[in-house]
């Protein structure tokens, strides 16, 4: 490309360096651009072979454009270098200015990394400056222009020069303001590329948008479900501006009326909490809406934020979904799940449930929380309304009893001391009585007369011992022909006494498709307190019902 003797020589490389340079800044697009600078470099500086590497969003470079042999084009364009391995390359061998010149002496360490390769083959040096076949010379591209002031953009690599010799001070110099022009060519072709994308897109937007506006206003007003549009922020906070049909229909409230409310005017007060929480954070909660006559309907409700680019939040999009057959179903499964199928009664896991409620410690429930929310949250159907009752029974639940309220006497706001009455004589201590009864001569029964019998008999004992307790007490069936009865706020007399009472309950004759059977009972009477486990109160319970049974068996053989 030059002879340093003939000035006329450089000036026709520099008409042709001149000549590409403005090819690569009249290409049309980003590949053009990049194809164009590694043409460039085999055109107008004089190279056999040219390739640019160009740093890729993951900070590896790709191989964009080659040219020079088609065979090496189509086995390394679009191939991968790591970063970490260009790095390598730019700070080996000779600093020419900006550009790297690492001689075959130093570079056939980097034979076996993972930078895209082609090797040329040749005959070795004759000489001194004569190139060799595996020297190595790379022109990096600045975003600034320098290798000091801006972000490395790509490199440009050359191979064999067509006069077989090394570059010189004229040829370095060419191919370092070369690369410069390339990194101006290749960011221009980007913003060019990122304009026009960007202007494309933005009409694709606003043709989107003009379509998404009719879209929504449609989708909106026909939904199946309930839908909303409310303020957020500011005075009218939560206000509601707009509702559909079917959000009407389910309310049975006009679209009118709606404008009047916020979702907080609307909804249960228990609920409350959950709307604010859900409103402020734009998810989704499952609560109860007030119809026009009174009445509450569970909904899900899906809020979305729509926000604007400048002010922030402005309003909330709420979606509304009728809930109420679910809810209705689940509920019926929670039930099935806490009580035993054949008698209706709690079962064993309920019973346990309830009891470990008070003996344990249990989290803080706020004031505001319902039997619903206390439910959900602990998974046991707490009889809140019976606990009332047992409560006004025992004395506990008003001025000068053990606690302050239902919470607190059942161990949900926090733990309530239970002492067992003395074993010596009833000395006035009220406690939490648990009564085990064990049926008498019911596998007889089923032998005899089949579990069709049977099955009717547990039924109607179930029926016999629930009313025979009071409405804040439990009657549960623990398994076959076992029940516990759990009664709080009762002495020791006030214990035997309701066990004599259920027992001859149990007694009288059982009919059952016109034939009587009858069925005794043994009970056994454990005390709840603190320290113990559920299940180390039902096992005391058990154990004095055994030894009851065994007593009145010993008393029936005196007696015969």
């Amino acid at each position: 490309m030059e002879t340093e003797s003939e000035p006329y020589v450089r000036l026709a490389t520099l008409r042709q360096l001149h000549q590409v340079m403005a090819d690569m800044n009249t290409a049309r697009s980003l590949a053009d651009t990049l194809q164009t600078v590694s043409d460039g470099a085999v055109t107008g500086l004089g190279y056999e072979l040219a390739c640019v590497n160009l740093v890729g969003p993951d900070g590896d470079l790709v191989v964009a454009a080659f040219s020079g042999n088609a065979s090496a084009e189509a086995l390394i364009t679009g191939r991968v270098g790591s970063r970490a391995s260009w790095d390598r390359r730019l700070t080996m061998g000779e600093a020419w200015g900006d550009l790297r010149f690492i001689p075959h002496t130093e570079g056939w360490v980097l034979d076996d990394d993972d930078v895209p390769q082609w090797y040329t083959a040749g005959p070795p040096p004759r000489f001194e400056d004569e190139w060799h076949p595996a020297d190595r010379l790379f022109a990096p591209m600045y975003a600034a222009g320098g290798a000091h002031g801006g972000e490395l953009l790509g490199v440009i690599s050359v191979d064999r020069p067509r006069n077989g010799r090394r570059p010189g001070a004229w040829g370095r110099e060419a191919l370092q303001m070369y690369a410069f022009q390339a990194a101006i060519a290749i960011t221009n072709a980007r913003l060019r590329a990122n304009t026009q994308r960007a202007l494309v897109r933005l009409e694709r937007e606003q043709q989107a948008l003009r379509a998404s506006e009719e879209s929504f206003r449609q989708a909106f007003e026909y939904a199946p479900s309930g839908m909303a549009i409310a303020e957020m922020g500011g005075d009218q906070h939560g206000r509601i501006l707009r509702t559909n049909d079917a959000l009407c229909r389910l309310l049975n409230r006009p679209a009118s009326a709606m404008r009047r409310y916020s979702f907080s005017d609307l909804v249960h007060p228990e609920d409350i909490g959950t709307l604010l929480r859900t409103s402020a954070e734009g998810g989704r909660a499952e609560l109860r809406l007030a119809r026009r006559d009174g009445t509450y309907v569970w909904v899900s409700l899906r809020n979305s934020v729509v926000a604007d680019a400048a002010d922030g939040p402005r309003f909330l999009l709420t979606h509304v979904e009728d809930i109420e057959e679910r809810k209705r179903r689940e509920l019926h499964l929670a039930h099935r799940a806490s009580h035993d199928s054949l008698t209706g009664l709690p079962n064993s896991a309920e019973l346990r449930s309830r009891l470990s409620a008070r003996l344990c410690r249990r989290p803080q429930v706020p004031e505001q929380a319902t039997a619903d929310s206390v439910d959900a949250a602990y998974g046991h159907g707490f009889d809140f309304a019976g606990a009332a009752a047992a409560a006004a029974a025992s004395g506990h639940g008003g001025p000068g009893g053990r606690s302050g309220g239902i919470y607190d006497d059942y161990g949900f706001d926090h733990h309530v001391h239970i002492v067992a009455p003395e074993d010596s004589g009833d000395d006035g201590t009220k406690g939490l009585a648990v009564l085990f009864c064990d049926l008498d001569g019911f596998k007889s029964i089923n032998d005899r007369f089949g579990h069709h019998t049977g099955d009717a008999v547990l039924i109607e004992v179930a029926r016999r011992l629930t009313s025979g307790v009071r409405d804040g007490d439990t009657v549960a069936r623990l398994g076959g022909d076992e029940f516990v009865v759990l009664a709080d706020g009762l002495g020791r007399a006030d214990a035997e006494d309701l066990a004599v009472r259920l027992r001859n309950a149990i007694i009288p004759p059982i009919r059952v498709d016109g034939r009587a059977v009858r069925v005794g009972a043994s009970f056994g009477i454990g005390w709840a307190h603190c320290g113990m486990t559920a299940d180390e109160v039902l096992k005391s319970a058990d154990q004095r019902m055994y030894i009851e049974k065994r007593s009145r068996a010993k008393q029936h053989r005196r007696a015969g």
